[in-house]
């Protein structure tokens, strides 16, 4: 189900989903009010929901349509402001399953980014979804994948220095999950690439500081890596890993997009590779594409680590579905297992 006061944005959003075989568009909507009443009459398994509309916002209709229809996914279709940005993190500390910055009407008709991003999302969390209306395990999208045994890596002999997470498609949620089962006295720093516009890196780093477990913020130049904290790259700049005298420090870098993002998880790792003489442990999140391929491949060569994502539990199974068939992980988890992996990995004396 689309939903948008926008006739013009409910159109091109239709006409994007249309494109994909496999996905049906129920209903069109302009407001929350509306939407709740579109569920009584429709199966729906993910909602594109604008935030602000007459009658009904989204933030308003989200809780209900969570409480009448247990499991949707929602998707919150977010203007590219601060305010859009905040909205749209606390929508997904609510419930929404994800987000997406919503550009103009003419760009929605013309960004085959923005086109593809939309598909994945959906396309995606029906498969979560569908499995929670089922009450069967979350079976991953692709069965010929899943049947073909991954080839695991020992674990390395030094514990690391350094805690690297990357993340896209999917990611803010997977963070927040993340982040809860780390412990609050983890000694070893964190630097996080998540791919998203500048005015969403600020309000995404506020949102995992308010969990209380480490503190987060986006990285400035030249800050110090500390243990414990999580600094996270800034929207359109790449975040690189210096080491300076004893310490660790961020440079921030307007080098062009890789893998066409920008900031872009590859350069982060490399540069951690090279900051700390492989010593890093990588946590690879769900996300589109294989961003950080070949800078995990660098980190592996170098003696460091990395645990994945499994497909199962990811929205899109493409950055660490990359990392994985490439035979790079120590282990590929779900979700819910990842963070204890990762703090035994790190080891005793280590957090």
């Amino acid at each position: 189900m689309i939903c948008d006061d926008s006739a013009v944005i409910r159109g091109a959003i239709d006409r994007i989903l249309a494109s994909d075989p496999g996905i049906d568009v129920v209903a069109k909507v302009a407001n929350g009010r509306a939407a709740l009443d579109a569920l009584k009459l429709h199966d729906v398994d993910v909602v594109v929901l604008d935030i602000e509309m007459p009658v009904m916002d989204g933030m308003t209709a989200l809780p209900l349509m969570l409480a009448a229809s247990p499991g949707l996914s929602v998707i919150m279709a977010s203007t590219l402001t601060t305010r859009g940005a905040d909205i749209a993190m606390k929508a997904l500390r609510l419930g929404a399953a994800d987000y997406l910055p919503k550009p103009s009407a003419a760009q929605v008709a013309g960004d085959n980014r923005f086109g593809t991003e939309l598909i994945a999302k959906v396309r995606g969390l029906a498969r979560l979804r569908r499995a929670v209306k089922s009450a069967q395990p979350v079976y991953p999208a692709h069965h010929a994948d899943a049947s073909a045994p991954l080839m695991l890596r020992p674990s390395p002999k030094s514990p690391p220095r350094l805690l690297a997470i990357g993340s896209s498609t999917g990611g803010p949620n997977a963070l927040f999950a993340l982040v809860q089962q780390l412990s609050p006295k983890l000694s070893v720093p964190i630097v996080l690439t998540q791919h998203m516009p500048p005015t969403f890196t600020p309000i995404l780093a506020d949102h995992i500081d308010r969990l209380q477990v480490l503190p987060c913020r986006e990285a400035k130049e030249g800050d110090a890596l500390q243990p414990g904290r999580i600094l996270l790259a800034p929207g359109d700049r790449h975040m690189l890993v210096r080491r300076q005298g004893a310490g660790l420090v961020v440079h921030l870098s307007d080098g062009p997009p890789e893998n066409f993002c920008r900031p872009a998880v590859d350069p982060m790792l490399r540069s951690a590779c090279e900051a700390v003489d492989g010593r890093v442990l990588v946590a690879m999140l769900t996300g589109m594409g294989q961003d950080g391929l070949l800078g995990t491949k660098k980190i592996i060569e170098a003696g460091g680590a990395l645990v994945a994502q499994d497909e199962a539990s990811s929205v899109v199974w493409g950055m660490p579905g990359a990392v994985a068939r490439a035979g790079l992980a120590h282990a590929v988890l779900p979700l819910s297992q990842m963070g204890a992996k990762l703090m035994a990995m790190i080891g005793p004396g280590r957090a």
